[in-house]
């Protein structure tokens, strides 16, 4: 077996049999996707390189383009912000913007965005994150601060209801609102171990100071989403209320597994009772305000993470934006600004780098031509891998 394909395989040997495959049919779709969905490779390659020292600080660990994005949070505000912290640990700063620099180079190309625009953006992203940490104080954007198309993203997001996301992913039997079998990222659930889940919510919600009251589980599915993340497990539920008629809500449950790049540092992590509550606490840390319903919890001796299945909840399309320079310039000035803040607001907490350290980094240019040089020159790698894995699949390596 090539090389390449066995590094993919071997480390998804671990995922659902009957999901795995999937997320091999996403890895095929484009170059963006597979480097979506092989955080692993990136870090066992940065590991064997030599790049500038930086200061340690919480990372989200998988940040690029579509790690953005909207969310309600529990303050009923919607928030553009970081939104996935599924491989989130202490590590290097450089770390993190490596993968997003990276991530740049590698979407432009893949919407057959001029390189030099993708060159000026990467630019642009060290720039604002430099000057963000260099004034040492974290921003937030919602709808009130937000500008141009983010702006317009949001106010868009906040009109959404929860209504279109039942009319999307429900379906009416014998009277009753049921989870659509239909739907393409839903999958039918052995029915034991749904009727476990949905004991396990209701307990949730009775029990847990982060469910919603006086709410009922009415239906379960196993849920496909993302990219890294499929094959692992994944349930969604329906809720109805027990006091108020015609009122639901959508509980998302998604499994919590080791970060890939634990593999590749040997900084000391905190002793965390396990992976939901690492992701949970250092999103907490990270975004301004966290997400409704954000709670940890174990099911058969796994733990998942629980949050709500928003309306809200959406990524910027790039290939809607991909001729519109002004609206990019934007978004990705506000991404720089948002990456620093993270790191702002969570700094000096358990061994992260404290604020007078992070200004300082932010003050010093000599790490970002470094950092520029390896992201044009791995994007060129991870297009070869994604050129060599379209073989691999193609020949149906991945089918074996």
């Amino acid at each position: 077996m090539p090389k390449l394909s066995n590094r993919i395989k071997q480390f998804n040997e671990v995922l659902l049999p009957e999901m795995v495959g999937l997320k091999y049919e996403a890895l095929a779709e484009n170059p963006f996707r597979f480097y979506r969905g092989t955080c692993h490779l990136f870090y066992e390659d940065l590991a064997k390189s030599s790049l500038p020292s930086s200061p340690l600080t919480w990372i989200c660990g998988d940040l690029h383009l579509e790690n953005f994005g909207s969310y309600k949070a529990d303050n009923k505000l919607v928030y553009f912000d970081l939104n996935d912290f599924d491989e989130a640990v202490l590590a290097p700063v450089n770390f993190e913007l490596m993968r997003i620099l990276t991530s740049i180079f590698i979407a432009f190309d893949t919407l057959e965005i001029e390189p030099v625009k993708a060159e000026k953006m990467a630019q642009l992203f060290l720039k604002s994150y430099s000057n963000t940490l260099a004034k040492g104080k974290a921003i937030s954007i919602e709808p009130r601060t937000a500008k141009g198309i983010v702006c317009e993203f949001l106010t868009a997001a906040d009109k959404n209801k929860i209504s279109d996301i039942l009319k999307k992913r429900t379906t009416s039997k014998k009277k009753k609102l049921v989870l659509s079998p239909e739907h393409e990222r839903h999958f039918k659930i052995d029915k034991f171990i749904k009727q476990e889940l949905k004991e396990h919510i209701n307990t949730w919600i009775k029990t847990s100071n982060d469910g919603p009251f006086n709410y009922e589980v009415m239906d379960a599915v196993f849920r496909l989403a993302g990219t890294g993340s499929i094959g692992t497990k994944r349930y969604l539920f329906l809720l109805k209320s027990t006091n108020t008629k015609g009122k639901y809500l959508m509980v998302d449950m998604k499994q919590s597994i080791s970060p890939s790049v634990l593999r590749y540092i040997n900084i000391q992590q905190p002793p965390w009772e396990n992976d939901a509550i690492r992701i949970i606490t250092i999103q907490q840390r990270m975004q301004n305000v966290s997400s409704a319903l954000l709670s940890p919890t174990v099911f058969k001796g796994e733990s998942y993470v629980i949050q709500e299945l928003q309306p809200v909840k959406d990524t910027i399309n790039f290939k809607l934006i991909r001729d519109e320079y002004r609206n990019i310039y934007q978004v990705i000035d506000d991404m720089a600004a948002l990456t620093a803040s993270s790191q702002l607001r969570s700094g000096g907490i358990e061994g992260s780098a404290n604020i007078d350290e992070l200004m300082k980094f932010g003050n010093d240019k000599d790490w970002q031509e470094p950092l520029l040089k390896y992201a044009r020159t791995y994007a060129k790698k991870v297009k070869g891998y994604y050129t060599q894995y379209r073989k691999d699949y193609e020949k149906g390596i991945f089918k074996k």
